[in-house]
């Protein structure tokens, strides 16, 4: 757990080689989900100052606008561009994702978004809140963009996941949580795991894309300020800063040492771990994660436009 603070980052910074972010990204498309703020924001900043194509995905036009506004001014980076869509309506993301890769190229998706809900909440298509945010609507937007993606040099897809999941064994008779007492933190970390398994699924599916997951660390974002105040509160001087948490999630989409790991792998601090902590009986069967993707098909397919 040390690891995921501030000082961890630290420790761990010493050994990552700079040169690894000394890119130019001009004439490369960058798209990155819940880009107005947290890591989100800080992604979408050290990309438009690689002189990358920056596509922010947010569901809030006035607080989208102001932090394009601000990437804007601080990377001198005109090709910033704002796309308003609720990641947790499955056929808003469809729709957006059908019609983006219509009209524009993608290099990179960066899969940032996520809620978590600390009440049972419905969408107004019906679906648990988290799940619908931090699962459904990643595999949604995933599953659309990859044909596109395909025809692109080096494409990749970057998910954010959390430590969180580790407590996580897969629990794919319950996707929605409406057995037994609702808890936002284990939901989000349910979410969390099936972001892992995705990621490792997709990497064996489609190999001319490079896949990962990674966890930020204990970051102090507006999130987290949100929806775990008490945690924020105790250990608010530890967190990482946005840019902390943030750096794998660059390193990952922009360097080309990266993608000299191989695809699937769940990343901390610029370096493949480990999916399940030792003795932990957290894996999941091969069944069950097709039960998973299969159940996210079905999902998919109902609101398909």
């Amino acid at each position: 757990m040390q690891e995921y603070t501030k000082s961890g980052y630290e420790a761990a910074a010493k050994h990552f080689a700079p040169a690894d972010l000394d890119v130019n990204l001009s004439g490369r498309s960058f798209m990155v989900t819940g880009a107005n703020s947290g890591i989100g924001k800080a992604t979408a900043q050290e990309i438009a100052k690689r002189g990358g194509t920056v596509h922010m995905i947010c569901r809030n036009k006035g607080r989208a606008e102001t932090a394009k506004d601000e990437i804007v001014a601080q990377s001198k980076n005109q090709n910033v561009h704002v796309h308003i869509v609720d990641m947790s309506s499955a056929r808003q993301v469809w729709e957006f994702a059908q019609n983006f890769s219509q009209n524009n190229e993608l290099h990179v998706l960066i899969n940032n978004a996520g809620c978590m809900v600390n009440q049972r909440e419905l969408t107004e298509e019906g679906l648990e809140k988290n799940f619908a945010t931090n699962t459904l609507g990643t595999y949604i937007l995933t599953t659309a963009l990859i044909p596109a993606m395909k025809k692109m040099d080096d494409p990749r897809v970057i998910t954010v996941s959390s430590g969180g999941m580790l407590t996580q064994k897969l629990n794919v008779d319950d996707l929605q949580l409406e057995k037994g007492t609702f808890d936002g933190t284990m939901a989000y970390a349910q979410n969390k795991r099936q972001q892992v398994i995705l990621t490792e699924r997709w990497a064996s599916q489609h190999k001319e894309i490079h896949f990962s997951s990674m966890h930020p660390g204990w970051a102090d974002t507006p999130a987290v300020q949100l929806s775990m105040p008490s945690f924020h509160a105790k250990m608010q001087s530890k967190l990482r800063t946005e840019a902390m948490g943030a750096d794998t999630v660059v390193w990952l989409a922009v360097s080309a040492a990266a993608i000299k790991q191989p695809s699937g792998l769940f990343f901390q601090d610029r370096k493949p771990v480990a999916t399940h902590l030792p003795l932990a009986s957290t894996r999941s069967s091969p069944q069950e994660e097709e039960k998973l993707l299969a159940a996210l098909e079905e999902f998919a397919q109902r609101f398909k436009p």
